[in-house]
């Protein structure tokens, strides 16, 4: 939503430098709000890593534990020896000859690993009141992500879903193949309000499920709104969620949902014209009622449980990071948590077919 160009911008915050950041809220943004120094800092992510419970696909020797045993160079724990199950060549005959019971050595396998992050740069995400677009904290949240899962050996790629396309970049291993694969994602042009195109969220995730073929890490960027979309109903799944489940089959998912402060408590500025930046909706408003401002605040909270609700019932991990506050911290409260539930959270969802 983009009120009118007509209207005075808010205040500018005390001590906000970045004027062009507050102005979005008045009319498309001509290029990002966010540089490609201000995305997250290195040394404060150093002692974050993202767990990674799913088996992962690959051929060099790398520092990722997969989800099942497998075959590999570092030795496990000794455990029974189960008669038609476990391979013979697998015995440890030293614990063996001490315990006067069959035991084998289980195997760790360490494999590289791959992530793919999916950005939603469709017209919804150049909304932002609070310092920066929510196209830029995608991006953000992104780079983010890209510090805290890689390692030596490991290789991240991005897609850019604009609603007439889906451009793909190469993945890479490196942090310099990292900050390059951010710039591209800084300087692609932004796409201008009623855009058209058929392309929405669902079709994205379809694509980054069918580009790559190897398990790994996705990430999907987006605020997860649909345009027409006017279900609120948390047990009528959104047209993304059946995609999304179809990418946990194989692989290990994390949704990153970005919301600005004006879409979680709608401010009290006049009469607006509120204009949908995908359709030609648009309607004027009077937020000086109180009546008005609750219910589109009730109507957008009822939109973020269905959206949880979707995610949860897909088994991907969910972050919901805010255009007015410091991501790095909220992404790390996140990491922090996904560290104990992901082997849960992260489970394939039954009763899917590929």
């Amino acid at each position: 939503m983009t009120p009118a160009p007509d209207f005075r911008p808010p205040k500018q915050p005390k001590g906000h430098a970045d004027t062009a950041a507050v102005l979005s809220v008045l009319r498309e943004p001509s290029g990002p709000t966010l540089s490609l120094r201000g995305l997250a800092p290195e040394a404060a992510l150093r002692r974050l890593e993202l767990t990674i419970v799913r088996r992962l696909d690959g051929y060099l020797q790398g520092d990722h534990l997969g989800f099942l045993p497998g075959p590999g160079s570092d030795l496990n724990d000794a455990r029974v020896y189960v008669p038609g199950q476990d391979d013979v060549r697998r015995m440890d005959w030293a614990v063996t000859a001490r315990t006067t019971v069959p035991h084998v050595r289980d195997t760790i396998a360490d494999r590289e690993l791959e992530v793919w992050a999916l950005l939603d740069a469709t017209p919804s995400m150049n909304w932002g009141t609070g310092g920066m677009t929510k196209r830029d904290l995608g991006i953000a949240a992104i780079a983010t992500f890209g510090f805290i899962s890689q390692k030596m050996g490991d290789r991240f790629g991005g897609m850019i879903m604009h609603n007439d396309g889906v451009t793909r970049l190469q993945a890479r291993s490196g942090r310099n193949a990292l900050y390059g694969l951010l710039r591209r994602m800084l300087a692609d042009p932004i796409e201008p309000d009623r855009s058209g195109g058929s392309v929405e969220l669902a079709a994205g995730i379809e694509a980054l499920s069918r580009a790559q073929q190897r398990r790994g890490m996705r990430i999907v960027v987006s605020d997860f709104l649909t345009p027409g979309d006017v279900e609120v109903d948390p047990t009528v799944p959104p047209a993304w969620e059946r995609p999304l489940r179809r990418l946990t089959v194989r692989n290990q998912v994390v949704c990153v949902q970005v919301l600005d402060a004006a879409e979680i408590d709608f401010p009290d500025m006049g009469e607006l014209l509120i204009r949908d930046p995908e359709t030609d909706f648009s309607q004027f408003v009077d937020t000086d009622q109180s009546r008005t401002r609750q219910a589109i605040n009730a109507a957008s909270a009822a939109q973020r449980a269905r959206t949880a609700a979707a995610i949860r019932r897909a088994g991907a991990g969910h972050v919901v990071l805010r255009t007015d506050r410091d991501w790095v911290a909220d992404i790390a409260r996140f990491v922090l948590t996904y560290r104990r539930t992901a082997a849960v959270i992260s489970q394939p969802p039954k009763g899917v077919s590929i």
